[in-house]
């Protein structure tokens, strides 16, 4: 029976799962939407995996990453759990040996990874400005009636450019309806929001930081054209949309799963197929340790304290990293 090893990213948008094997080729995808019962959703996709590989594998280790790795990683018992920064790093370096930038944009945050030598060196996250990322083009193409799928082909047919204000969402769409009026088409009023978004995600993300290529674009809004073609045209060098950009989170978590089983030879400690026996709940409480006051986000499993978030300063989410997340710091 072959080996395969797990990798699960799970994000405020989507859940996404892989199997690969110890080659690292990859022998099973799945996006999901992440509707908000991620457990459930995690659950069916390894359902759908155990259907589609019937009894041809064994898994041998499971990683997980993602916004909500801890309470995936304990229902899963993940032998492996990792920020995003790492997972992301360990696929592209896999991938493309020579990558110097990643430039990774989901539904609700964006990244800016810094490679030398195949190790991840700086790197910097957007997690609170919605205009450089994947929800800022969701909410325009609604506004402009068209499917989000389209947008990107849309940006290519503009004959005429058009600058939009990127910095806020709100001024985007005042300035796209100003836009609008004085004539310019959708095509071309795509193609200013596309530039908007990368001025954005630049502005933010890079400050100054010294970018070198290879140039690696991930991420959900990496299947947008526009996008891709806006970031060429600030570089001015070409980038590269990875074969699998949509997954690359849970790619690099399997494949750094795979090398902590190798590297330990311990045994997996997934608990099988059957996730949701535990009963779980969440409750907050608001930290008075310092002048920020965090809400701080707190997940029981049958009583017992398995996830804390939201503390920016790592207080109340570091005290319970040894009950079961094995997960080595930050970059």
């Amino acid at each position: 029976m072959a080996k395969v090893f797990i990798g699960v990213d799970i994000g405020s948008v989507s859940i996404n799962i892989v199997a690969i094997n110890e080659e690292c080729e990859l022998l099973f995808r799945l996006y999901k939407r992440n509707t908000g019962q991620p457990v459930e959703l995690v659950k069916e996709g390894f359902n759908q995996l155990q259907k589609e590989s019937g009894s041809l594998y064994e898994i041998a280790g499971v990683g997980v990453t993602g916004s909500g790795r801890q309470l995936i990683g304990y229902v899963l018992g993940a032998d492996i759990i990792k920020n995003e920064i790492t997972a992301h790093a360990a696929a592209t370096t896999f991938y493309y040996p020579e990558v110097g930038t990643i430039f990774e944009i989901g539904g609700q945050d964006s990244k800016l990874i810094i490679i030398k030598n195949g190790i991840p060196v700086d790197f910097a996250m957007n997690t609170v400005c919605a205009a450089g990322t994947g929800s800022f083009l969701d909410h325009q193409a609604i506004r402009l009636g068209i499917r989000i799928e389209e947008f990107g082909k849309m940006a290519l047919q503009a004959e005429r450019d058009v600058r939009i204000a990127g910095r806020c969402t709100v001024f985007a769409e005042s300035d796209m309806i100003s836009k609008q009026q004085y004539g310019f088409t959708k095509p071309e009023i795509i193609k200013g929001l596309c530039r908007a978004l990368v001025r954005n995600y630049m502005n933010n993300l890079v400050r100054g930081k010294q970018l070198e290529p290879q140039y690696i674009f991930q991420g959900g809004v990496a299947a947008n054209e526009g996008i891709k073609a806006a970031f060429e045209e600030e570089l001015d060098h070409e980038v590269i949309v990875p074969e699998h950009y949509d997954v690359m989170g849970a790619i690099g978590i399997a494949i750094l799963a795979r090398r902590e089983m190798e590297r330990t030879g311990r045994r997996t400690s997934f608990r099988g197929l059957d996730l949701t026996r535990d009963n779980f709940y969440t409750d907050t409480f608001s930290c008075t340790s310092c002048a920020n006051e965090c809400e701080i986000i707190r997940v029981k499993a049958n009583e017992e304290v398995i996830a804390m978030t939201g503390d920016r300063c790592g207080k109340w989410s570091g005290s319970i990293l040894n009950t079961g997340e094995r997960e080595e710091g930050h970059i």
